[in-house]
């Protein structure tokens, strides 16, 4: 879709009338049907329209298309060989026609478009009789989901569009790329003002100051290495200042992990006590409107909704696999299938279910209706409300803060929150952590779930070569599994070794047709 497309698109989108709706949180009118004119009157339709950015359409094309394809398949963790988009991803080689690519660019800036107009509502039309800390919650909740949306861009494209009013670009649809440092600070901004409006706790599935801090926490420990030039110390201020936020996550949040690791990603557990920032889903969607996930399932029509069955087929590559040690099985199966695991979780009526495959994608497929108490959900609406921000890798957030641009620490903050990590995990604490372990933690722990490419990209902001190297020495095939053994299958394609533009998404071919001024370099941005 044409930048211009999606401005137009984004602004339409409010010229609706709203429908009455539940108080559920998941109960929200669709982004159509609310009109700047007549709403943002009330308390309850600041929270119906705020909680309309949480999911839907834009978020449907980006968790299908995207959010494993680009995490975990371009990142190394999964391969998914008949795919031929995916396959580019797997082997380095993304022009700019690449599907998944242009997915991805596309949502975030729907997702952008969707908070501006509801920011933009907000501000032009909610009455005085509203408390000023009403209006700025709600907008705080738009500025979080925009900060994580050019968050996403930054990482992948680097210099972007930054777009805050859609509607004056209805005229003048032609905008340039900012500098990346400026796309950075814009986030910086918009979480920073999260931060401060947000409240301490709200109603399951909302975001909180927790949710916030913790993001910006992340943000913070990015940026820090990204004007290191590629191989240089990272930015201590900005390493300290999240090591600020993510310590007052950990410590004064009164937040802890589930207990149980597997329990994450099972739908009777959505917005647990871990959650802090989860996309909102509701069953019984259509095509590109709920969570697609369950069409990764390498699982048959017993542990699919309505009769259907997984066409993707995703699983591990061998490099993954052979990360997890025997003691590591907690995670390991609570992520990916092999052949002979049974899972009682999935169709429980029938006795639970065998794996007979070689490998495949666990987290995120959670069964059938029955299993789920969900009469109305199918393959392509899946109730899970699957994790964006977490607790556990805010746990770890910290820890890499601390250890900052040390070759080692044995800080005692630093160790309790990693090992609290490696305890759920049914795991022995270590007494010192270097950054080869924290990648590796982060890799295992957050697996399945979009994270390890931003790590890389993180990476290769202050030690290219490093980067660059751990893609070019993994085995990114699949594996037969048979007796407990691992054998390589032949990979997809050739895989052009990997460079430091690799870690950067060529600009969509169709976004620079409809708009040259993507070609020239980068401009400051006004604050």
């Amino acid at each position: 879709m044409k930048l211009k497309n999606i401005i137009i698109y984004v602004y339409l989108a409010f010229a609706g009338l709203l429908i009455s709706c539940g108080e559920d949180f998941l109960d929200r009118p669709p982004l159509a049907q609310i009109s700047s004119e007549n709403f943002y009157q009330t308390r309850d339709d600041l929270r119906l329209a705020t909680a309309a950015l949480y999911g839907g359409g834009p978020w449907a094309e980006w968790t299908y298309t995207s959010y494993l394809p680009v995490g975990d398949v371009l990142s190394g963790n999964m391969a998914v060989g008949y795919w031929g988009d995916a396959v580019q991803l797997i082997t380095f080689s993304v022009t700019g026609l690449n599907g998944i690519m242009v997915a991805n660019w596309k949502s975030m800036y729907n997702i952008i478009g969707h908070c501006n107009a509801t920011i933009k509502g907000i501000m032009e039309n909610a009455p005085a009789s509203l408390s000023e800390s009403d209006r700025n919650a709600a907008i705080a909740e738009a500025r979080f989901i925009r900060g994580y949306a050019y968050y996403n861009l930054a990482l992948l494209w680097g210099a972007v569009p930054i777009i805050e009013d859609n509607t004056k670009l209805i005229t003048s649809p032609l905008v340039p790329r900012y500098e990346v440092n400026d796309v950075y600070r814009f986030v910086v901004n918009d979480l920073t003002y999260a931060v401060e409006n947000l409240p301490p706790f709200d109603t399951k599935g909302r975001l909180t100051t927790w949710s916030a801090q913790g993001m910006l926490a992340k943000i913070y420990l990015t940026w820090a290495g990204l004007n290191s030039a590629g191989i240089g110390q990272r930015d201590q201020d900005m390493l300290e200042m999240a090591k600020q936020l993510a310590g007052n996550v950990c410590k004064n949040s009164g937040l802890t992990l589930l207990d149980n690791y597997a329990n994450l990603f099972r739908t009777e557990y959505n917005d647990n006590q871990e959650s802090l920032f989860s996309l909102q889903w509701s069953p019984g969607l259509g095509w590109m409107e709920g969570n697609m996930l369950q069409i990764y399932s390498s699982g048959g029509a017993d542990i699919a909704p309505s009769g259907g069955q997984g066409w993707f087929g995703i699983g591990p590559t061998i490099d993954m696999f052979e990360l997890y040690t025997e003691e590591d099985s907690i995670r390991r199966k609570a992520t990916f299938m092999l052949r002979g695991d049974h899972y009682p979780e999935l169709n429980a009526a029938g006795g639970g279910f065998t794996f007979n495959g070689h490998s495949g994608l666990k987290k995120h497929i959670v069964g059938t209706n029955a299993d789920n108490g969900s009469p109305t959900m199918n393959l392509t609406s899946s109730p899970q409300h699957n994790p964006i921000l977490r607790l556990a890798d805010v746990y770890l957030l910290y820890a890499e803060a601390i250890l900052g641009n040390n070759a080692a620490t044995s800080d005692a903050d630093a160790l309790f929150y990693f090992n609290e990590v490696r305890r759920r995990a049914g795991l022995a604490p270590v007494s010192s952590i270097d950054p080869d372990m924290l990648l590796k933690e982060r890799r295992i722990e957050l697996a399945g779930e979009s994270h390890f490419w931003s790590d890389l990209v993180r990476l290769s902001y202050y030690n290219s070569p490093k980067a660059i190297g751990i893609l070019n020495n993994e085995r990114r095939v699949r594996f037969d599994y048979e007796n407990g053994v691992a054998t390589p299958n032949n990979p997809f394609g050739e895989i052009t070794p990997a460079n430091g533009n690799t870690f950067t998404f060529p600009l969509p071919s169709i976004e620079v047709t409809a708009n040259p001024k993507l070609l020239e370099p980068p401009v400051p941005y006004s604050f």
